[in-house]
């Protein structure tokens, strides 16, 4: 759905913000109820309930703060040749960077989808993707919190690092997108300011995205059109699969080793391939 590009996307953005914030304003009031019902019971069940409703509160409102600031840059757009803003881009500075990325993965761990802010978290993402680690990949896997500094990032990861490092980025921290029954993905943030990227935020920011983009009623994964599924990078694969005849997944890997030894982005190696431009040989 590329609502991003449409003239009714600030509509859309702000009735998901004002539904946002109804549904924070109900978990509030239930919250309240079950405190009140803790106090006088004291039983501990009603005090993990309320803790419960505060928290989806605060997922909530922060889904709104983001669908209202997204709202307002697509308002703020004066005439066809401004350049249309990335929801991911509001997504960045909520989290106190330029630099964010969004991995959706499949059961098997292997990368569905990307969202980027901006050309230095894309490259970073598809470093991921290349080389098959990072802290994205960890994130989600491990369904926990990710964080990595200077050497350490290249110590980490032996492959990603030094190239992630290369792009100018010094910092990288990843959270899983959890559900109560796996993840979908995660998202990475890079170069944060400092004191920015704390778990609140994150918590914050990551649960909101999770409850209102990419699950519920308001479920927009496209990201108003800022979700790259690799449609060209798939194409490729089976084109390369039937010229070599081999399976896919090795035609995949094929595209990836080239696109990473040319130092070119995968999917510009895909489309040059799918063009006939080029064919590996």
């Amino acid at each position: 759905m590329d609502t991003g590009s449409s003239p009714g996307a600030p509509g859309v953005a702000w009735q998901r913000a004002v539904r946002a914030l109804e549904r924070a304003a109900r978990a509030e009031a239930l919250a309240e109820r079950y405190e009140r019902l803790a106090l006088e019971s004291g039983n501990t069940r009603h005090a993990e309930l309320a803790a419960n409703h505060r928290r989806s509160a605060a997922c909530h409102r922060s889904s709104a703060r983001l669908q209202k600031t997204f709202a307002q840059q697509l308002m703020s757009l004066t005439g066809p040749q401004d350049a249309q803003p990335l929801f991911m881009s509001v997504v960045a500075e909520a989290c106190g960077t330029d630099s964010a990325a969004l991995t959706l993965v499949g059961s098997d761990q292997s990368q569905l989808a990307v969202a980027a802010s901006d050309k230095g978290s894309r490259a970073a993402q598809d470093l991921e993707y290349v080389l098959g680690e990072g802290p994205g990949t960890d994130a989600a896997a491990g369904r926990h919190r990710v964080s990595a500094t200077g050497l350490d990032i290249e110590q980490r990861w032996p492959a990603y690092g030094p190239a992630v490092t290369a792009l100018g980025f010094d910092e990288v921290i990843a959270v899983p997108l959890k559900t109560p029954d796996g993840c979908l993905g995660s998202l990475a943030v890079f170069d944060p300011r400092p004191g920015a990227a704390t778990n609140t935020v994150f918590a914050d920011v990551t649960e909101g995205l999770v409850q209102t983009m990419l699950l519920g009623p308001d479920a927009d994964p496209e990201l108003y059109g800022g979700t790259d599924h690799r449609d060209a990078v798939h194409q490729a694969a089976g084109m390369v699969s039937v010229q070599e005849r081999c399976p896919v997944g090795d035609a995949l890997a094929l595209i990836k080793a080239r696109a990473y030894a040319d130092g070119v982005p995968v999917n510009e190696m895909a489309e040059r391939i799918v063009s006939g431009e080029f064919r590996l040989a």
